[in-house]
């Protein structure tokens, strides 16, 4: 009977150790289930982040890397052609008699102190043809006034002080040619752009009409393509405006010399007129 007990005893703590081993291993192989599909569910986040990350890399490169002109003609498409096109033709025009004009002065500028000593050297040797000779080949309105006194000796000092006087009024003149047109696109751009913002905004209100009430984004979206139209023009007027100044004190720095020119041209040849 004993051996009956020990041997179902040993049976049963085999079975016991047996089913111990089996209830771990299961616990072991589902624990390691549940990490690797864990893994899984990470690695499986990170990719899509990662291609998140990838998608949005290049948008938002794109939007990063927009040069100013691609930025200019989507403001400019967003503002109308239609308002926008009047603006840009102000300065375009405005800008090309800027530059005209900035040429032309720069070209009339002299060097007078040479040039009146060329011509006391000339004058104080009765050599009269040598200096509007000399006048003839320097360019400026300084130049262009003394060669006219220098044409009217034969007529007295007299009459040389009126031509010089005379032909100076027309080269203040020819000084100042293209600055009302100038004013006139500087006054122009900026009436553009308010014109294009007050219809904008009437399209605005109309769309409001439409859609029955008052949208944010209905309101924000007209109001900002009724804007873009006014900021254009207060852009171009001020580039227009900075340029023009400049003119008008490149002009008013020829007015000086030709008139101290004059006087001096004057003294020049009462000094050594025979």
């Amino acid at each position: 009977m004993k051996k009956v007990f020990a041997v179902m005893s040993i049976v049963g703590l085999l079975t016991f150790a047996n089913f111990n081993g089996v209830m771990a291993q299961d616990a072991t192989t589902t624990e390691a289930t549940e990490q690797v599909a864990a893994t899984d569910e990470a690695a499986a986040t990170t990719e899509a982040v990662a291609e998140t990350a990838e998608e949005a890399a290049p948008a938002a490169a794109e939007e990063t890397t927009k040069s100013f002109h691609q930025v200019l003609k989507e403001k400019y498409i967003q503002g109308g052609a239609g308002w926008m096109t009047p603006v840009l033709l102000c300065l375009i025009f405005g800008m090309a008699l800027v530059i005209e004009r900035i040429l032309y002065l720069n070209m009339a500028t002299t060097n007078v102190k040479k040039l009146l000593g060329g011509i006391e050297d000339n004058v104080k040797n009765g050599n009269y043809e040598g200096a509007k000779e000399l006048c003839r080949n320097t360019r400026g309105p300084v130049a262009s006034i003394f060669y006219q006194g220098l044409d009217r000796m034969d007529q007295g000092l007299e009459n040389v002080e009126k031509a010089v006087t005379s032909y100076g009024g027309v080269q203040m003149a020819r000084l100042e040619n293209n600055l009302t047109w100038i004013g006139l696109f500087i006054a122009l751009a900026p009436s553009f752009g308010f014109l294009g913002t007050v219809v904008g905004m009437v399209q605005a209100f109309d769309d409001i009409e439409v859609a029955g009430d008052i949208s944010p984004t209905v309101v924000a979206g007209g109001m900002k393509v009724a804007l873009l139209t006014t900021i254009f023009g207060l852009i171009v007027a001020i580039i227009l405006q900075i340029f023009y100044n400049y003119i008008l004190t490149k002009i008013e720095s020829l007015v000086d010399q030709m008139e101290d020119g004059s006087i001096s041209f004057m003294d020049i040849l009462v000094k050594y007129h025979k």
